[in-house]
């Protein structure tokens, strides 16, 4: 298999496991020392480390209600991105924010995880 192929297969995993909630599918694609940043100043905010971790921080996401638009895969020579529109509606508050999650690859696998987001006072508004 191509390293492409690889990667769209990895892309598409994600994406799957993500909308269907599959958390022990998600955590197979993580390295044990993976870690993930998102901007702003709320709950989701700030650098989780390990798997687990990465984990309970999409279950948090995925709690609020959030709708996962996945628009298209992005490939860099080594790694790749997701880009996404994520919309949600909770307590009056909406999210309607567009965002690129890239992910940094180790063995085929997610070792890092960095969220670029359209709209961080939204998202701080939102996960409060």
């Amino acid at each position: 298999m191509s390293e492409l192929s690889e990667k769209t297969t990895l892309a598409e995993t994600f994406r799957t496991a993500l909308q269907s909630a599959d958390w022990p599918l998600l955590r197979s694609l993580l390295t044990e020392d993976c870690h993930w940043t998102l901007p702003g100043d709320n709950r989701i905010s700030g650098q989780v480390r390990g798997a687990d971790a990465v984990i309970e921080r999409l279950r948090l996401i995925a709690g609020y209600g959030v709708h996962f638009d996945f628009q298209r895969t992005l490939f860099s020579r080594d790694n790749l991105a997701l880009s996404l529109h994520n919309t949600a509606e909770r307590d009056g508050r909406v999210l309607d924010e567009h965002l690129a999650t890239v992910c940094l690859l180790d063995g085929g696998r997610i070792r890092a995880i960095e969220t670029y987001l359209s709209d961080v006072p939204g998202m701080n508004a939102f996960f409060v």
